[in-house]
């Protein structure tokens, strides 16, 4: 195995230039976190393929251990995999601790898991996460059956949730949704949910659909109101392999967009329900030359011209296309990011000062920003906030400016793409 290059360091420079090259990214993590919890719903063991296990997927995977399932990671074939033995329905001690790590999916989705089981059961929230929004959810479950006391970080959890009508307002997470319906099929009765207002994030809420179709759940969807049946049996295939994840590519998709040979991104599904999928029109509006081959998805420099991102649908994908904005003629607008503000760091502010230590010129907004594009940028100091997306969008950045980018904190990659450093080092310089 490779040493990551920025494990233990509390800063990693970026060389300055554009880069050409391949990368495969790792598994979608969004569909991970849901194959995990279905597979632990089930009643015969699943086996999962991967590349690349994330902080956030480990979190997911610890956390259903904890609840009296059995996950373990292998090595078989020259693959990675995740062996998944389902929960078992007697329940965890009381008491036992989930370490949610700073995962919102893993508190969001497995909190009416824990509800369904029962259990008695202390989630313990790192990093933001303790702060980011829960009270629409949590009177929604409290409402149903279930106890939830926060003290700081932690989350105290008990009773048992019941099935019945549920309501949501769609804007705050899609994440709510998501963990409700993996968790009705496994209620008895029939229960309702029904959303209220434009769902943020809905292809989010598609992935959901798809895995539990995968896994057999019926239900009925129309509109923005959902109906299942309780006491399904859950079944995903025996062996299934995770498809490549969108949002990680998204990086390096940007870099391809400052390449003139470009950069080619392996192992994505053209066929994906995922989200960050739209990154590749964002790119094409930009100006970026867009190529789908049997390889891989390969996205090469063209006449960058500033453009609109609606971050509604897409709200990961925005620091990186920022990256790009900042080098595109004219002005580029970030709308509809309210929500940004509640992620790992204040996205907004974090995205705006990453690009303003560069040498940008950023506005900031309520709900968004603004970025004048520049030929290049200067270089220097970026503090990553400890956000992932932060730290790789200012190395996606670094290819276009005249001096090393430094980037504090860059061990913060490990929540969704641990390999990324060594992946940015195996790219080849432009000349």
């Amino acid at each position: 195995m490779v040493a990551n290059p920025a494990k233990g360091s509390k800063v990693y420079t970026v060389q300055p230039g554009s880069r050409s090259g391949s990368v495969f990214v790792p598994s979608s993590k969004s569909q991970l976190h849901r194959l995990l919890i279905c597979a632990a719903l089930g009643e015969t063991p699943v086996k999962i393929a991967y590349r690349g296990l994330s902080e956030d997927i480990a979190a997911t995977a610890r956390c259903l251990n904890a609840l009296g399932a059995k996950i373990e990671a292998a090595e078989e074939g020259g693959q990675s995999v995740l062996h998944v033995s389902p929960l078992d329905r007697s329940g965890s001690p009381a008491g036992t601790e989930l370490d949610c790590g700073e995962s919102g999916s893993t508190l969001r989705f497995l909190l009416p898991i824990a509800g369904m089981l029962g259990a008695d059961c202390t989630f313990r929230m790192r990093g933001r996460l303790s702060k980011r929004p829960l009270a629409d959810y949590g009177e929604q479950l409290v409402s149903h059956g279930m106890i939830l006391q926060q003290d700081g970080e932690l989350l105290k959890v008990s009773g048992r949730l019941r099935s019945g009508d549920y309501v949501l307002p769609g804007n705050i997470s899609s994440q709510y949704i998501s963990g409700l319906l993996m968790a009705f099929g496994a209620l008895q009765g029939q229960s309702r949910l029904q959303v209220v207002g434009t769902p943020e994030s809905t292809p989010y809420i598609d992935m959901t659909e798809q895995v539990l179709q995968q896994s057999g759940i019926a239900f009925d969807r129309n509109g923005l109101q959902w109906t299942v049946n309780g006491g399904q049996r859950y079944a995903l295939p025996e062996s299934l392999q995770a498809e490549g994840d969108y949002s990680s590519a998204t990086f390096f998709l940007c870099m391809g967009a400052f390449s003139e040979q470009g950069i080619l991104v392996k192992g994505l599904d053209p066929a994906s329900v995922q989200g960050d999928k739209a990154v590749l029109e964002v790119l094409e509006r930009f100006g970026a030359r867009v190529s789908r081959t049997k390889e891989g998805i390969l996205v090469r420099k063209g006449a960058l011209k500033g453009t609109q991102i609606d971050a509604s649908q897409i709200p990961d994908a925005v620091p990186a296309l920022s990256a790009v904005g900042a080098f595109s003629d004219g002005t580029t607008r970030v709308v509809n990011a309210a929500r940004l503000r509640l992620k790992e760091s204040d996205r907004i502010r974090s995205t705006s000062a990453m690009l303003r230590a560069l040498g940008a010129e950023t506005e900031e907004f309520a709900d968004g920003m603004t970025i004048q594009g520049q030929k290049r940028l200067k270089g220097g100091t970026v503090d990553s906030f400890g956000d992932h997306r932060i730290a790789m969008a200012a190395a996606a950045a670094a290819c276009l400016c005249e001096e090393n980018v430094t980037i504090t904190q860059p061990d913060c990659v490990a929540k969704s793409y641990p390999a990324f450093w060594e992946d940015l080092e195996q790219l080849l310089f432009e000349e």
